[in-house]
């Protein structure tokens, strides 16, 4: 019975591992533009509550491009724009309270009915290994722009992807931000500064 149970899984996970040993390196993509998928991305965000917990919240909708050059990745570019509205807690009975909508509307917070974007343009990539480096950008929130600093990994990618048969390519990334930095002071020092987040993104060749 073990065997049988042992077989089946082999032949199960084979032709996932035949993909895996298909992924083509960064050299090797394709040139051109590539932009997010938002059924395969997101972005989650944490700040410290209190000295209790790390209170974590995410934003459900964002656009984002890379503009990617394969013979020298140093001289790729990334735009992202972050819809504040979709700004989206775990926060319970909205009908009492919409807790969303005190944080991404309220002036003392991110105040989208001013600011209903938070944008980032890259400015520089340094490698720090053959599928990771550091990008360096300009964050603009509430009508500041402030230097910010993604630890970004390469996951992998296809020139052609096994189901779509498009090119495409995913992403992590982790930063950071001192939110004062923003001109977001609201309730300091009782909840925290500090604001990290982490993206998992994938990004399908537009043209």
């Amino acid at each position: 019975m073990k065997k049988a149970a042992f077989l089946a899984a082999a032949l199960f996970l084979a032709p996932l591992t035949a993909v895996a040993q298909d992924m083509t390196p960064p050299a090797a993509m394709p040139a051109g533009t590539y932009k997010v998928d938002p059924t395969h991305a997101s972005l989650i965000f944490k700040i410290n509550h209190f000295g209790l917990s790390n209170y974590a919240a995410r934003f459900k909708s964002f656009d984002a491009a890379i503009e990617f050059d394969p013979k020298d990745v140093t001289k790729s570019k990334v735009t992202a724009k972050i819809k504040v509205p979709s700004l989206e807690t775990d926060f319970p009975n909205p009908e009492k309270l919409d807790f969303n909508k005190e944080l991404s509307g309220e002036e003392k917070w991110l105040n989208d009915g001013k600011f209903p974007t938070i944008g980032f343009v890259s400015t520089r990539l340094e490698l720090t290994g053959a599928t990771t480096g550091k990008m360096h950008g300009d964050l603009t929130m509430l009508g500041v722009t402030k230097p910010v600093v993604l630890d970004v990994t390469f996951n992998g990618g296809y020139a052609k992807h096994p189901v779509s048969g498009q090119p495409i390519m995913g992403f992590s990334a982790t930063g950071s931000l001192k939110r004062s930095d923003w001109g977001l002071t609201t309730f300091l020092p009782a909840l925290g500064d500090e604001v990290s987040f982490a993206i998992e993104a994938e990004f399908p060749k537009a043209n």
